[in-house]
């Protein structure tokens, strides 16, 4: 059945009845979304314009995605982008696709940059395994006097950092470098900022399908007990920041204390912990100690 001449409304709702029908968990917002996406339209042409037919070719590339989407693909690696503090980032296999609890994260950072720019002028950022480049970019879009390098273990994830710098006008102030952690890293930055994998490797497996299939496996596996990432990056984070920097990372809900251990244990005090949208512990911000 080709659906030539189905209108917006229909491919709607016929998008919305698949969906519920296999059980997804937001079957409205995701045809929404995913067929303005498609047909490059707002949220209020989906209203205003319902009643338009749409060309054959087109209801044959939304047919095509909806069969994507029961597959358990998510909306957003269909569309081949996402939307992070207001940037339009790319996505690509190599990269995490940016949630926005994420931020959270940007939001307290950006609070100490401001002090930071203000005390130095121009600041430099450091973002490990930065993926689409979405924290380093968002404080870059945020902050003029900064710059930023954004390092991550694939160059296919680097490659999709930048494309996104060069798409949101920022590749001046942006640059790459493969590294794992630290090891490619030989100067010293005012943020150093980080999502780093934090799930343990027992509980990838119960993970649901959007994420466990379509999410790259480094950058949620955080070993045995989530926290190999954290190990790694507060053991080596004081030679790379400066003496009034700060350090800010993502975390799991249930990983605060565990992870402020960490960095206490390598001379850093914890002066943030955020919560996110749910209310769960979410971020958390660390100095040098006096």
């Amino acid at each position: 059945m080709s659906g030539a001449g189905r209108t917006i409304a229909e491919l709607l709702r016929q998008a919305r009845g698949r969906f519920e029908g296999a059980g997804l968990d937001d079957p409205a917002a995701d045809a929404r979304v995913l067929i303005a996406g498609l047909l490059g339209l707002s949220p209020t042409d989906l209203v205003t314009r319902a009643d338009e037919a749409v060309e054959e070719a087109k209801t044959e590339i939304v047919e095509a995605a909806i069969e994507r989407r029961l597959l358990r693909e998510p909306v957003h690696r269909i569309l081949g982008e996402r939307e992070f503090y207001g940037l339009p980032l790319s996505l690509s296999p190599a990269t995490l696709e940016p949630r926005p609890d994420t931020e959270i994260l940007v939001d307290s950072v950006l609070e100490h940059m401001r002090r930071l720019v203000s005390a130095a002028g121009n600041i430099q950022i450091l973002d490990l395994g930065t993926g689409t480049g979405a924290i380093c970019l968002a404080l870059l879009s945020e902050c003029p006097s900064a710059t930023g390098t954004g390092s991550d273990i694939s160059l296919e994830a680097l490659e999709t950092a930048q494309e996104n710098a060069e798409r949101n006008g920022l590749a001046t102030r942006f640059k790459t470098v493969q590294s794992s952690w630290f090891a490619a890293i030989d100067t010293q930055f005012h943020v150093i900022v980080s999502n780093p994998p934090y799930i343990q490797s027992s509980v990838i497996g119960t993970l649901t399908p959007e994420v466990k299939m379509f999410d790259p496996p480094a950058a949620l596996d955080g070993g045995h007990d989530g926290l190999d990432a954290y190990r790694a990056i507060a053991v080596d984070a004081g030679r790379f920041l400066h003496q009034d920097g700060v350090i800010g990372v993502e975390i799991g809900y249930d990983q605060r204390v565990a992870v402020t251990a960490l960095f206490e244990a390598q001379g850093f005090a914890l002066i943030e912990a955020a919560r996110d949208y749910g209310h769960n512990d979410r971020a958390l911000l660390f100095q040098h100690k006096d």
